[in-house]
């Protein structure tokens, strides 16, 4: 097994992993299953977490968006049951048992993973498509509330393990990420999109148009940062995400507001053009400024994801690095979700992003990272100002704030 894991590490974890701690990770977690449920027949499978490249808060209004699997991932090792209960044991959670004949939308389930995989079993049924029971061990190293897509990660693994156990991979990676968007919205109660999924079921970097909804276009790409001399960078601010629920709800209707001037439902279904010649109009009608900038963030993020895309296709780094920083800036002053508009004591983000500028001089990029409001920002940091940008940041928000991201190339898969 270990020469088999060795084999494929690097498509997992990029260039940047220690083997024997990897080694250890794995052969831990089979040893926990075999003591767990007494049996060493046995495969393991890897989902891993995203970052989000470009598109800042525009997927919910059918926009384009650029992401990337990353090298941290979710691990479980897995048997099969001949009945119709589904086990997982998650390292440092209670265990959840599910008998999936039970297909019923379960209110007291709601938030909770037993809801994700009654509603995974059901997605499978409503395509005619095999299920049955599993026992599974997880363990995970993608970080809980920093916008790497933990839950996304968790669906799309045990969307694959259904498939891979008792339909041999029939379905593609977008359709895993549809069926872990549906446990999500309609047993889970997360009214999510669909950009979290499929980068976390596709591998690699993708560019996504949501244009159709039901068919979003999937544009993979391969680039390999750290060879054109950049370190990804995610830094944890460590602020909390209580209470703000209310500011990642604004931003997609105060979008549809604007939208809505036009009789239209989405702000991709309006012309970039009609929006300028009708902003004073937009304005009267509406009575809210906060939506128009919110509105022009996403027309201007739009053309700049197609940018950024010609570049990674063309290898021209330092134009998308440009882009990167364009990005950043429009999610500050635009779609304001750098720090929240109802506690603006607390901004983490903004002091992550002060210091990235100062500590970078020009060099590489940084931006916002994900929802916003609290949480992580993205660097793209030399590799000869790595020492001294993590130091900056551990001396402001503590050590281990700071997570070196690898592309990942595999998408979530059956890997032994």
């Amino acid at each position: 097994m270990i020469e088999k894991l060795h084999a494929i590490y690097p498509d997992l974890y990029g260039a940047n992993y220690d083997e024997k701690d990897m080694d250890e990770r794995f052969l831990s977690l089979v040893d926990g299953h075999v003591k767990q449920f007494g049996t060493d027949d046995v495969s393991i499978f890897s989902a891993a977490g995203r970052t989000e490249i470009a598109g800042n808060h525009t997927d919910h209004n059918l926009g384009c968006v650029i992401g990337a699997t990353i090298n941290l991932d979710t691990i479980a090792c897995v048997s099969r049951r001949d009945d119709s209960r589904v086990i997982v044991a998650s390292e440092g959670f209670p265990v959840v048992d599910v008998d999936i004949s039970d297909s019923g939308i379960r209110e007291e389930e709601r938030n909770t993973t037993h809801a994700l995989i009654r509603g995974i079993a059901e997605a499978f049924r409503k395509r005619g498509v095999v299920v049955g029971g599993f026992q599974a061990n997880t363990t995970t190293r993608v970080l809980k509330g920093s916008g790497l897509s933990s839950s996304a990660a968790i669906e799309v693994l045990c969307a694959e393990i259904f498939d891979n156990l008792y339909n041999n991979d029939s379905l593609s990676p977008v359709e895993l990420a549809k069926i872990g968007q549906y446990a999500e919205n309609t047993y889970f109660g997360k009214p999510s999109g669909l950009l979290d999924q499929i980068c976390c079921a596709n591998g690699g970097i993708v560019g996504i148009d949501f244009k159709d909804p039901l068919n979003p276009a999937v544009t993979p790409l391969e680039v390999d940062f750290e060879e054109h001399g950049y370190q990804m960078i995610v830094t944890d601010t460590k602020g909390s995400h209580a209470d703000l629920t209310g500011e990642y709800a604004a931003v997609p209707p105060e979008m549809r507001l604007v939208a809505s001037y036009f009789g239209k439902e989405n702000l991709r279904q309006v012309e970039y053009k009609d929006f300028i010649a009708n902003l004073g109009k937009i304005r009267e009608k509406c009575g809210n400024d906060r939506a128009l900038l919110r509105a022009y963030h996403f027309f201007k993020e739009n053309e700049r994801v197609e940018m950024m895309l010609k570049e990674l296709m063309e290898g021209s780094i330092d134009t998308f690095l440009m882009l990167v920083e364009e990005s950043g800036n429009s999610s500050f002053k635009y779609l304001q979700n750098v720090y929240p508009s109802s506690n603006p004591r607390f901004q983490g983000l903004s002091l992550a992003l002060a210091m990235s500028e100062d500590v970078l001089q020009g060099e590489g990029a940084h931006r916002v990272h994900g929802g916003g409001f609290a949480g992580t920002i993205q660097a793209y940091v030399p590799q000869y100002m790595l020492e001294k940008y993590i130091s900056r940041m551990e001396a402001l928000f503590g050590k281990g704030c700071c997570t070196r991201i690898s592309i990942r190339k595999l998408p979530v898969a059956r890997i032994l």
